[in-house]
């Protein structure tokens, strides 16, 4: 018998170092799924970098959100990103459905054997229209998606080459992978971060504009040029809605 909405219980992944943005980026991930806040578990990978990827058994889905400055390209520095790339395959084998954001994206990038590369040049923070695959047609969160959507992004590291079983949803002008889904698996990676809007965005770069940006002219830039993008808010309750329920 399908659960109910109600009765879905999913493991968020946390990869953020302070609580406040831990806790806004557990809200937003509430407010968009349209489940209440109980129906979420957080496990924080900076209290917990290691643990084993069966804990995820038991949950209807695993969530992954970004991070502040954790890279999937520095394993040595941050010492759960092996776990975290061995609890997606863990996912994959077993088909548990995954929705991964930003770091999550990059994370299974590099765990089902694609590759990450930093990337400054092409840094994108702010809004950006995205642009569809022909496959996105058929899949089935984006089959009804608008070519040219806006989303938010925040990124200096891209993906330069997608696993082997990715199907590749969207891309942007400076990021040829921006939302795919792994083939016969409900598993879905964004690089963009459908948790996010505009006033959450500009919340997030002012908290952080020392680690990001140069001088605040580039601050005023970016929260001036921001959009809304609802569009991409929507992901999250249909991944909710088509693949959980």
């Amino acid at each position: 018998m399908a659960k109910q909405r109600s009765q879905l219980k999913i493991l968020l992944l946390q990869i953020r170092d302070d609580d406040q943005t831990r806790q806004e980026e557990f809200d937003q991930f509430v407010r968009y799924s349209h489940l209440e806040s109980q129906q979420f578990q957080v496990l924080d990978v900076f209290a917990t970098p290691e643990f084993d990827p069966t804990c995820v058994d038991g949950y209807d889905a695993l969530f992954v959100g970004g991070s502040s400055d954790a890279s999937v390209t520095q394993p040595d520095r941050y010492p759960f990103v092996h776990p975290t790339e061995q609890l997606l395959i863990h996912c994959m084998q077993t088909g548990l459905p995954v929705f991964a954001s930003c770091f999550g994206f990059q994370a299974a990038v590099t765990a089902l054997g694609g590759q990450v590369i930093v990337d400054k040049a092409s840094m994108e923070i702010g809004a950006y229209p995205l642009w569809l695959t022909n496959a996105a047609a058929e899949d089935l969160l984006f089959h009804d998606v608008p070519d040219g959507f806006w989303a938010i992004a925040g990124h200096k590291e891209r993906a330069a080459a997608m696993p082997q079983d990715a199907i590749l949803l969207a891309y942007s002008d400076r990021c040829p992978y921006h939302a795919f889904k792994i083939a016969d698996r409900p598993f879905y990676g964004f690089q963009f971060h459908p948790e996010l809007d505009a006033q959450d965005l500009t919340i997030r770069i002012t908290r952080y504009c020392d680690r990001y940006l140069n001088h605040q002219d580039e601050l005023k830039a970016i929260v001036q040029n921001l959009r809304e993008t609802p569009i991409s808010q929507e992901f999250i309750a249909k991944f909710v809605d088509r693949i959980l329920l």
